[in-house]
């Protein structure tokens, strides 16, 4: 099939094709007028070529970024430019066509480097900002990844299967995104957060290997790594497994498309297994990132019954870092103000240890030589070194702790580099105190209890792990998953712990607490959230990088200008009044 536009791709010509005769069709990059000559850079999506423009072809209208096809022939550059793939050729034009023809002034040039343009303006011409070769190879390699991820689950034997968009409330950690019925006045939909219940539910229909890639929807708060309101995960789910069967498949499909779509080492499995309250002791945070050497370490106990107001009936995390001799009081003051300004602490304390192994610097006057004795004999202490000190409540030291070690490993470049570092995070609690004083679920509501009914009817819920878990890569949350709850009792149970009736639970969860009662196979499963895994081998700091059409830092899509005001009719549909005074 002959094509009108073009013969050949602008990326594709070299000195193969001196002398062809040939036609390509793509954006004008740029354009350098000479008077009698013209040089433009055409490009499309698989690369640019230069085309020379003489005089008798009308170029008044030409500008930048307009659309043209260009018939010409291809010769051998006289100046040739080694930074392209074409860079050996150009093409003499022989007819030019405008396609599209671009108006004079961009809101900001494409493929310009050193621009600083203010991403709401991007984002408002996003149809623009994607021309721009970084997020443009950003969409392709997204596209690439998905692809790579349905080629390895076909392989796997897992067979893909669509859930509803349109489906019902439920309490899964965030806010849901509601959808009024027209037909049934008062009624609700809600697009799913995940696709939880009816991937128990497909495999309680007898499919024992499910996947998809599902898009899920949460009313949250954006943030670098999260796009609000919409994300896509790879969602799966497989019967008559355990946990270790979940794991085998991740560490088989994460390390596969990994490695196809970077140059980076990628760590393989069986991947490092941390318990959560291991890893919030460690490293103070659950999505650890082991690039990072730095280990907290608890010293409670040795400073038990101190006098020093700041330590005084505190708990007390340290972190040492070695071949600190060099940096001045300063860096140590620096750190203390990021802790005090970003991580809501009360203060950073620090000391050195010098060639003699003697504390000096800080709160040293403060530690006494019993104490001392007593951390140098826990802590890996080495001459030279620096201890930081954190000491606050138990939990808000642990997440103090656990940001200055983040900081500590970014401010003296100390992590490990090219590398994709994994961790699986194992046994989270069933349940959490929330705000309000009560039990809730910690994670995902339908997760079986570890210990089963036994230890729903025996424990303190707050002592109940769950089989749950997180695949961290990077110190970034990569993959959620459980072994699900297929027991209606255990159901039942699970859920009056955290303050639903039986009625709650028939009327929420209708179909799954239905469906347990004819012959539910145990199941378990996960879901790699695909947005953040693209972002991680694009190298990319903001998810909204690799994302073709996201909303801004206030949830807003300003290029479709979503969310927006509808008319009273529409509302008159679906039988709502708004009361926007209160």
């Amino acid at each position: 099939m002959t094509n009108k536009y073009r013969t050949h791709n602008c990326g594709e010509l070299s000195m193969a094709n001196i002398n062809e005769e040939v036609r390509l069709a793509g954006f004008i990059q740029t354009i350098r007028n000479l008077g009698k000559m013209m040089f433009i850079d055409l490009r499309d999506e698989y690369g640019i070529t230069q085309i020379v423009v003489s005089e008798g072809i009308d170029t008044k209208e030409f500008t930048k970024e307009s659309t043209i096809t260009v018939s010409g022939t291809v010769v051998e550059r006289a100046s040739k430019n080694p930074k392209i793939p074409t860079g050996d050729i150009e093409v003499i034009a022989k007819d030019i066509t405008i396609l599209g023809k671009c108006r004079n002034s961009l809101p900001f040039e494409i493929n310009v480097e050193g621009q600083n343009v203010r991403e709401d303006l991007r984002l408002e011409y996003r149809f623009l900002d994607l021309r721009n070769d970084n997020i443009h190879k950003n969409i392709l390699l997204r596209s690439k990844i998905m692809k790579d991820f349905r080629t390895i689950m076909d392989e796997l034997g897992f067979t893909e299967i669509q859930t509803p968009i349109l489906a019902n409330s439920s309490p899964e950690g965030a806010r849901d995104f509601l959808v009024p019925s027209r037909l049934h006045p008062g009624e609700f939909y809600a697009l799913p957060q995940a696709p939880q219940q009816f991937k128990q539910l497909l495999m309680v229909s007898g499919f024992e290997k499910y996947y998809q890639i599902a898009p899920c929807f949460r009313d949250e708060d954006p943030r670098a790594d999260r796009s609000p309101g919409e994300f896509y995960q790879l969602d799966f789910e497989m019967s008559f497994v355990t946990q270790e069967d979940v794991f085998a498949v991740v560490e088989q499909v994460i390390p596969t498309v990994f490695k196809k779509n970077t140059d980076w080492k990628v760590e393989e499995g069986p991947f490092v297994r941390i318990p959560y309250k291991e890893a919030m002791e460690k490293y103070g945070t659950d999505k650890p990132d082991l690039r990072n050497p730095l280990v907290i370490e608890d010293l409670t106990d040795i400073f038990a019954g101190t006098e020093f107001n700041a330590f005084k009936d505190k708990t007390v995390k340290a972190i040492v870092v070695e071949n600190m001799e060099e940096k001045p009081r300063k860096f140590f003051d620096g750190m203390s103000e990021y802790a005090v300004s970003e991580l809501e602490a009360r203060g950073l304390a620090w000391v050195k240890v010098d060639s003699e192994k003697s504390l000096n610097g800080g709160i040293s006057k403060f530690i006494d030589e019993d104490r001392k004795a007593k951390i140098f004999e826990r802590m890996n202490i080495t001459q030279n070194s620096a201890i930081f000190f954190i000491a606050d409540e138990f939990e808000k030291a642990q997440k103090i702790a656990g940001g200055v070690r983040i900081k500590l490993g970014t401010e003296l470049d100390l992590l490990e580099k090219d590398i994709y570092k994994f961790c699986l995070i194992v046994d989270f609690p069933m349940y959490e105190m929330s705000d309000e004083g009560t039990i809730d679920f910690n994670h995902n509501p339908f997760s079986m209890p570890q210990g089963g009914m036994e230890a729903l009817m025996t424990k303190n819920p707050l002592d109940i792990y769950a089989y749950q878990y997180d695949l961290v890569c990077n110190g970034y949350e990569i993959m959620s998953g459980a072994v699900r709850n297929h027991d209606q009792d255990i159901m039942i149970k699970a859920f009056e712990i955290a303050g639903y009736t039986v009625e709650d639970v028939k009327t929420r969860f209708g179909a799954l607490f239905n469906a347990f009662s004819y012959g539910t196979p145990p199941h378990a499963g996960a879901a790699p959230g695909i947005d953040r895994i693209i972002m991680l081998l694009a190298k990319e700091d903001n998810i909204r990088e690799v994302i073709a059409f996201p909303k801004n830092k206030k949830a807003r899509d300003l290029l479709m200008n979503a969310p927006s005001k509808v008319f009273d009719k529409q509302l008159e549909e679906v039988h709502i009044k708004l009361n926007l005074d209160e």
